[in-house]
């Protein structure tokens, strides 16, 4: 009787595993294997990744771009494309502070532009193009810092000019609080303005600011000296970096805008929320052959509608089509610079290699004895084994052997400054 009574048993529990097997797999599934090309993508862009992990001698300092980091939870992130409004200042900062986190910062610049439909004299339109570079940034940095400075230049008039019309509309501001809410040598842009107002009291928020007043074309909006959309993409072209178009869903003409860009030579577009892929602009860029990628906008307004930073997801077979278009692009803007430097080896064209990430000092002692030794180190951190082996920058290295600059002379030389 016993095992009459067990033997109902087993079947019954056997039964409720496999309906709880079955809610299982109807929930989830079977994990789905990547394929052969997913697989080559994700080995490439770790490789990518991880190129400068295994030489990280960054202090414990803390810095503002490791608060922001640290506030938003992206210890997990992998990636960051850091792109600020018309200057790369803040980039030297932001790479510090991403080694610290793990983190691979890819160097960019959301530049303003002004697009005309129909030549000089039609209507126009602000387009911000995204500019991406390598670890060592633009070749050519002069003529590219110069052109950022002059649409920033803009920017201060521009602010001017906003000030005036919020004036009229019985809204007074004064430049001084702009300037600095700003911050010192920052050109004041339009977030400064509705902090500005929000501070003051005229609006109860920042969305507010934008909504009523501060949109283009809004009764305080005024123009700035923004160049045109195609002379940037071809000055990003020169100076070695990736153009992408920057969330072109804000745009009024997104297809005519997208095929005279690709024209001028963009290299992608914005297809990537934190809500997802946006289906439409993923046809733009496939219409075009342009690289599709992504980002948060992120600008620090406060408030829901804003994205958080690396809450965008980007599928890793756009990132490894990103790169596989990048590196290329930035490997032959690294030799240029180098050579440049080889030609001519000034503290000037040095400080082109290292503006972007100091050399380390400890108790004033350079673990490196002479530049050739910090360059293939820096080598290391930009190129893989397999570009930096390359027959060009075996030459390259070659040359940089018989420079005998000291590294400690050129410290110095540049601490005095």
């Amino acid at each position: 009787m016993m095992a009459d009574k067990e033997s109902p048993k087993k079947p019954i529990v056997n039964n409720s595993n496999n309906s709880k097997k079955k809610k299982k797999k109807k929930r989830g599934g079977a994990k789905r294997k990547m394929t052969f090309e997913q697989t080559v993508a994700y080995k490439s862009v770790r490789e990518w990744v991880f190129l400068d992990r295994s030489n990280d001698n960054c202090n414990n300092s803390t810095s503002l771009f490791d608060s922001v980091l640290d506030d938003f939870g992206v210890q997990w992130s992998k990636y960051l494309l850091l792109t600020d409004h018309d200057t790369m200042s803040g980039i030297p900062e932001a790479l510090e502070a991403a080694r610290r986190f793990g983190i691979k910062i890819i160097p960019g610049v959301e530049i303003s532009t002004m697009f005309s439909t129909r030549g000089e004299l039609g209507p126009k339109e602000p387009v911000h193009i995204l500019a991406y570079y390598s670890s060592c940034g633009p070749k050519k940095s002069e003529a590219f810092e110069k052109f950022l400075g002059d649409i920033r230049d803009g920017r201060f008039i521009r602010a001017k000019n906003m000030i005036s019309k919020l004036n009229k509309l019985k809204l007074p501001l004064k430049w001084e609080n702009v300037i600095k809410i700003a911050g010192k040598g920052v050109a004041p842009g339009r977030l400064h303005l509705a902090r500005a107002m929000l501070e003051a009291g005229h609006v109860d928020n920042l969305k507010q600011a934008f909504t009523q007043y501060l949109y283009d074309g809004g009764p305080a909006y005024s123009m700035g000296s923004e160049p045109v959309s195609e002379e940037a993409v071809e000055l990003i072209r020169e100076t070695g970096g990736i153009a992408v178009l920057a969330h072109p869903w804000a745009l009024k003409n997104p297809a005519t805008i997208i095929r005279r860009l690709k024209e001028a030579g963009l290299h992608g577009l914005e297809a990537y929320r934190s809500d997802g892929k946006l289906e439409v602009y993923s046809a733009f860029a496939d219409a075009q052959n342009l690289l599709k990628l992504g980002g948060s906008d992120y600008h620090g307004r406060s408030g829901q509608h804003e994205s958080e930073v690396g809450s965008v997801s980007l599928p890793v077979m756009m990132v490894h089509e990103f790169l596989k278009v990048a590196r290329p692009i930035w490997c032959n803007a690294i030799k240029e610079i180098l050579e440049t430097y080889v030609k001519d080896p000034s503290d000037s064209n040095l400080q082109l290699i290292t503006r972007f990430g100091q050399t380390k000092v400890s108790k004033g002692i350079s673990p490196f004895t002479c530049v050739s030794e910090f360059i293939k180190q820096c080598l290391s951190t930009w190129l893989s084994k397999e570009e930096r082996e390359s027959a060009e920058f075996e030459a390259i290295k070659l040359e940089l052997s018989r420079v005998s600059v000291s590294l400690r002379e050129f410290e110095a030389r540049a601490a005095s400054k």
